[in-house]
C-alpha cells in the first residue's frame, strides 16, 4: 500500500489527505481551483477523470488514444520528466470523442465544453503524476482502481 500511498498523495494532494499547504502539487492547485476551493468538488473531478482513462484502456490505452490522434508529442511530453505540453478542449473531444466528454459532462455536471476543458487542464498533470520516472508504470490499471477506491472511501 505504500507505492499506492504515494502515488495518491502526489496526484491528489491535500483533495486525499487534507491539511497540506494549497500549491504542494500542480494538480492539487488545479482541482482545488476547478473544485471552487473544496475538496469534494477537486476529488469529484479527480474520480471522474480517472474513472475515464480506467474506461479507455487506463494509462496505456489513453497515451495510444492521444498518438493514434495525432497528439504523440503532447503524450510524451506528459510522460517525460520535462513540461507538459497543453491539449485544447477539442482536442479532447478528438481523442475521447462526443459520447466520452458527454458521460465525463454527466458526471461532473457540467458543459461538454467545459468538460473539455477541465479534462484538457487535469489529463496532462494526472499522467505526469502517475509516471515519475517518465514511463508508464506495469500497474497502472491496478493503480488506477485502487485510487478510485481510495477516493470513494473518502
Amino acid at each position: 500500500m505504500g507505492l499506492l500511498d504515494g502515488i495518491l498523495s502526489n496526484v491528489a494532494g491535500s483533495v486525499l489527505g487534507g491539511g497540506q499547504a494549497q500549491g504542494a502539487n500542480p494538480l492539487e492547485a488545479m482541482l482545488s481551483n476547478l473544485g471552487g476551493g473544496n475538496q469534494a468538488g477537486g476529488a469529484n473531478i479527480l474520480g471522474a477523470v480517472m474513472s475515464l482513462v480506467q474506461q479507455n484502456g487506463g494509462l496505456s490505452g489513453v497515451l495510444n488514444m492521444l498518438q493514434s490522434s495525432g497528439m504523440a508529442q503532447q503524450a510524451d511530453s506528459w510522460v517525460g520528466t520535462g513540461a507538459n505540453a497543453g491539449v485544447s478542449a477539442d482536442q479532447m473531444t478528438q481523442v475521447f470523442g462526443n459520447a466520452g466528454l458527454g458521460n465525463l459532462a454527466a458526471q461532473l455536471g457540467t458543459s461538454h465544453g467545459q468538460a473539455g476543458s477541465i479534462l484538457s487542464q487535469v489529463l496532462p498533470e494526472l499522467v505526469n503524476q502517475l509516471t515519475p520516472n517518465g514511463r508508464v508504470p506495469d500497474n497502472h490499471n491496478d493503480l488506477l482502481s485502487q485510487g478510485l477506491a481510495a477516493l470513494l472511501r473518502r
